[in-house]
């Protein structure tokens, strides 16, 4: 399924739609196309651009900023798909601080890991182990709730999921 990315009057990403939801935004002046993916939409007497970001035409206030919820996914495109401790290419995570000695599930304490160090580390402390990270966890960049969502940035959206001085 094609995807639209959806932004405020602001230019602010607010969320992913199906591009034939985008079509009907723009039909009824909800929206305005900002940029197209390569097929159209055809009907019996009309040809229509695929949006590939629309912007709506009035601002919608948004309650509250959209966090990245943290699954396995969202931790190793946080990480680059990198093992925090080797380099090499990660398929699981590790919690720093194992749970087992007080260590908690949230974004500071959960890297991106290759089989082998996950394993060589166990229930232990990086230092016990004799292993150092690379770099420390954090939280994401403000939309890595998005990549997680879908799993890969479309390469018209990349401008927009930049993050401003306004959102960070």
């Amino acid at each position: 399924m094609t995807r639209a990315l959806v932004l405020n009057a602001t230019y602010e990403p607010l969320c992913l739609v199906a591009a034939r939801r985008a079509v009907v935004l723009v039909m009824r002046a909800k929206a305005e196309v900002v940029r197209e993916h390569d097929a159209p939409f055809h009907s019996a007497c009309l040809t229509v651009a695929s949006p590939s970001v629309v912007r709506l035409t009035h601002y919608v206030r948004v309650p509250h900023r959209r966090r990245a919820t943290l699954s396995r996914r969202a931790v190793l495109l946080r990480d680059g798909y990198r093992c925090q401790y080797c380099g090499a290419t990660a398929e699981s995570v590790d919690h720093v601080v194992p749970r087992s000695k007080g260590g908690t599930h949230t974004w500071d304490n959960v890297v991106a890991a290759c089989r082998r160090c996950n394993s060589h580390k166990e229930d232990r402390l990086p230092r016990e182990a004799g292993m150092r990270l690379h770099t420390s966890p954090s939280p994401p960049a403000d939309f890595t709730w998005l990549a997680a969502r879908v799993g890969r940035i479309h390469p018209h959206w990349e401008e927009y999921l930049v993050p401003t001085s306004a959102t960070a």
